[in-house]
């Protein structure tokens, strides 16, 4: 019966290690908890946050230095949220070669 009881303690432990942070409301603790922000970094967020709330993923990469798509996507993955939103990166443009425009008729 023990056994059961901390393993069901462990795993609401463990799903609540990984609750979501919304950049707009947690606090510095909520944000130097997730893995990949520290406490110069949670400084700069909140610091950016007294400017405003953040209206969504590129407006928080805009305003907070050191935060990329990269580290968007990192953060995310951790848990972070805009707006109860997770990051998604942009359509990347196609790679390769690209089509040229008919020439004109040889003379």
């Amino acid at each position: 019966m023990f056994k059961k009881i901390l393993a069901v303690s462990a795993m609401l432990f463990a799903v609540a290690s990984f609750a979501a942070v919304d950049v707009n409301k947690g606090s510095a603790a909520d944000l130097d908890g997730l893995k990949g922000v520290g406490p110069a970094m949670s400084k700069r967020i909140l610091d950016a946050r007294q400017k405003g709330e953040f209206k969504d993923w590129s407006d928080f990469m805009e305003r907070v230095k050191g935060v990329k798509e990269k580290t968007a996507a990192k953060l995310s993955a951790e848990g972070l949220t805009v707006n109860g939103k997770a990051f998604t990166a942009p359509a990347a443009a196609p790679k390769g070669p690209v089509a040229k425009t008919a020439a004109a008729p040889a003379k």
